[in-house]
């Protein structure tokens, strides 16, 4: 992408690691955030952190170099992308119970996630008829785009998949011998904690897309590609399609739902 019209980095991330000193910790990063004049929020919790962050390239690497410092974060997963002006107004760090809220206490990513898979190694692993494809974010985001043979869940928000799931487990994988389960989002974080929660529900055969749509549409070439549609975004962007090229939705301002140009709100006039 050219930089030149696109003068923006956007770096999305996160990382589990255990955290002691939160309010020290957040005072720490948006001093450091501000003081580098970025935009955008970062989520921290006992878990780790998460969140995008925007501004010039020299600004970003500086922080994500800060943030890979930090005790237990020398392995941050972070996606870089481009964008034409901030896709955020202001910055914020916040401290949350969960860095990505599903309500399962006792579901921890750092004692077992399921099998990572590279965008080459996906693609031939959905292309199995035989493999479960879950698609793990809220129907807005699937709406817009999603991989060929992908069951949406139909999901509000990701506090309702471990219902979701444990509801339909039987239609999903049947009775017959074991299925493998293939499961993606945005940027991976919320298949580490769907599929260690499959785990967790005696599913051993569960596959997730590391570095989730984001990094499948950096480097998967379109003429190979198994995605249909755009990527949803939590930013003013609002999605990106291959090669993570900003798409032609708007957004909802009263509810955030992705429109096309032009397009009215049909929940949000209902009401």
């Amino acid at each position: 992408m050219d930089n030149t019209s696109h003068p923006i980095c956007v770096a999305a991330l996160y990382h589990f690691t255990p955290f002691g000193d939160l309010p020290a910790l957040r005072k720490e990063l948006l001093a450091l955030c501000q003081a580098q004049d970025l935009r955008g929020t970062l989520l921290l919790a006992r878990e780790g952190i998460n969140g995008t962050i925007a501004g010039t390239d020299t600004a970003i690497k500086a922080v994500i170099a800060h943030l890979r410092t930090l005790a237990g974060c020398s392995g941050l997963e972070v996606k870089y992308s481009r964008a034409a002006q901030l896709p955020f107004q202001r910055m914020k760090v916040r401290l949350k119970q969960e860095i990505v809220t599903m309500g399962q206490p006792d579901i921890d990513p750092l004692q077992g996630t399921g099998h990572y898979l590279t965008p080459r190694e996906w693609n031939d692993l959905i292309a199995d008829p035989e493999t479960v494809v879950i698609d793990t974010r809220n129907d807005y985001e699937v709406a817009i785009g999603t991989f060929q043979r992908a069951i949406d869940p139909g999901t509000h928000s990701f506090r309702e998949f471990p219902d979701w799931f444990r509801a339909h487990r039987g239609d999903l994988l049947g009775s017959g011998k074991p299925r493998k389960v293939a499961m993606f989002c945005t940027g991976g974080i919320r298949c580490e904690k769907s599929t260690a929660f499959l785990k967790t529900e005696g599913i051993d055969e569960v596959y997730h897309l590391k570095g989730g749509i984001l990094k499948y549409l950096e480097e998967m070439p379109a003429e190979q590609s198994l995605w249909q549609g755009e990527c949803y975004v939590f930013d003013a962007r609002v999605s990106v399609g291959h090669g993570l090229v900003p798409g032609p939705y708007t957004s909802c301002r009263d509810c955030g739902r992705p429109l096309t140009p032009g397009e009215a709100c049909q929940p949000c006039a209902a009401n």
